[in-house]
């Protein structure tokens, strides 16, 4: 199309060009034209609001939606995680050795190791754990390359700490109300994990190989003794020997002698992609588990508990194009969840858009670029 000015643009798109689906510059929705157009965006560079014909979002990136049970209220991230109603849970029954494993962890009160490829279900395996055993919210501690053991075990804000109390001097204030060191602290999702409790939590130490090298190593300690200290409570532990302190939850929690020990040792899963190797140290300490991608009966439950049974039938040939992939080709399930779900609203997209569109969203990981 030529540049010739938005007017020309104007009549271009009111003619409706089939490059363009049929979109109208006048407020005429695709529907009313009768034309079967997928596309939100349309790269035409004319205004328009077909954001409001966008549908609901995949079940797994509904960030709006707490699910249907109280469960998911309390924890979002498993809803999307589990699939709609939890049949994800509910209705896969996961390999022998991923329940073997499990248990020997729960039994032993040691950590979870568990490895594999993106899309395995890695994350997905301590959600699922937790639902069945009405173990609450899954604590989750996302690694970065800047991670350390304190940002796991506790934050103190001694800045915000400095400054509320200069504030209080300028305005002349006695002290008398000033907060507590215990406003200034939050435990991170080890530290919350470690809390001494009835019942254990479950801890996601999610993606450990993106740590600092020294991270593992520095893990050893909390995990084999169950126990940390504030060293900012045991200063004053003579004067204050019970702080009030925030949790990585949102919930408060009682620290006696600035001192926390688990009563029951939490179940924590560590995952990593296997991009390095663990030292000898850590690995002897907990119970390890590779997980397989996903098999058939695998895959069909993840697809049923996401998009139901009617995106079983409709995309076994992308179901089948997963499982047929090339030996060693790493593709995740949630690319081929992506492509199920975009193409459902494409019902009568030409084949080849179809497979293009699955072609783009279901690209090998380990494909050079």
């Amino acid at each position: 199309m030529p540049r010739t000015g938005r007017s020309a643009v104007y009549r271009y798109l009111r003619a409706g060009d089939d490059g363009l689906g049929g979109l109208r510059g006048d407020d005429t929705s695709c529907e009313e034209t009768g034309v079967n157009d997928w596309r939100i965006y349309r790269g035409a560079g004319l205004p328009h609001d077909g954001i409001e014909q966008l549908p609901p979002p995949p079940p797994w990136r509904d960030f709006a939606a707490s699910g249907p049970d109280a469960g998911a209220a309390t924890d979002p991230s498993a809803a999307r995680r589990l699939g709609v109603l939890r049949r994800l849970v509910e209705n896969h029954h996961p390999r022998p050795d991923e329940v073997e494993a499990v248990n020997a962890a729960l039994y032993l009160r040691r950590p979870l190791l568990v490895t594999g490829n993106p899309g395995t279900g890695k994350s997905t395996l301590a959600h699922a754990v937790a639902h069945e055993l009405g173990l609450g919210r899954v604590l989750r501690w996302p690694i970065v390359s800047r991670s350390s053991l304190r940002d796991g075990l506790y934050h103190y804000d001694a800045i915000a700490r400095l400054q509320d109390v200069q504030l209080e001097r300028a305005q002349g204030a006695d002290g008398d109300g000033r907060p507590s060191i215990g406003s200034y602290l939050r435990l991170g999702p080890l530290g919350t994990a470690l809390l001494p409790v009835d019942r254990p939590r479950v801890l996601l130490v999610d993606e450990l190989d993106k740590g600092d090298l020294d991270l593992p190593n520095d893990l050893l300690n909390a995990l084999e003794e169950g126990e940390f200290t504030l060293p900012e409570l045991e200063r004053i532990a003579d004067r204050e020997p019970e702080v009030e302190v925030l949790t990585d939850d949102g919930g408060r929690a009682v620290i006696t002698g600035g001192r926390v020990r688990c009563t029951t040792f939490p179940l924590i899963v560590l995952t990593s992609n296997g991009e390095r190797d663990f030292p000898a140290a850590l690995l002897r300490r907990c119970i390890q588990l590779d997980l397989e991608p996903p098999g058939e009966e695998q895959l069909t439950a993840m697809v049923r508990a996401h998009l139901g049974d009617e995106a079983v039938g409709a995309g076994a040939d992308l179901i089948r194009r997963f499982l047929d992939r090339e030996p060693g080709e790493i593709i995740a399930a949630d690319q081929l969840l992506n492509a199920l779900f975009l193409t459902q609203h494409a019902p009568r997209a030409e084949r080849v858009t179809r497979d293009r569109l699955a072609d783009m969203l279901m690209q090998p990981l380990d494909r050079p670029r």
